[in-house]
């Protein structure tokens, strides 16, 4: 199961994802045989059925607020850079982040990217 996740990511998309996300190698290879292990159907995607499976989130309260914040309005399908932009708003906000690369995007955990989610997609929230 390790190799598994470990050959089917390559190094530029987890360069990539480590840019976008702010997270670590090790943490991005550990999130994508989570991701793939979810997958059942073998797609390469994630759909609520298979989030709804998760035991802990089937029994959580919130367990569909947290799920629908991973799809899109329509849409009934995640791949893994979905996944893992929407697992970056969850990271804690380091303070020293923003002085790493002052030419780089902002990162998707940032305050400020945070309260645009809160503003633009209420949705996700007041359900």
């Amino acid at each position: 199961m390790g190799s598994r996740a470990s050959t089917l990511l390559r190094d530029e998309e987890i360069e990539e994802i480590k840019k976008e996300t702010g997270f670590s190698h090790s943490q991005i290879t550990r999130l994508y045989s989570r991701f793939t292990s979810l997958d059942k159907g073998e797609n390469g995607t994630l759909s609520r059925e298979d989030f709804q499976r998760i035991p802990e989130l089937a029994i959580n309260p919130l367990g569909d607020r947290i799920i629908n914040a991973f799809f899109s309005e329509g849409e009934d399908q995640v791949n893994f850079r979905g996944f893992m932009r929407t697992l970056a708003h969850f990271r804690p906000i380091e303070d020293n982040e923003k002085s790493k690369d002052q030419n780089g995007p902002e990162p998707l955990n940032s305050r400020s990217n945070k309260l645009h989610c809160k503003k633009y997609e209420p949705s996700i929230i007041s359900n």
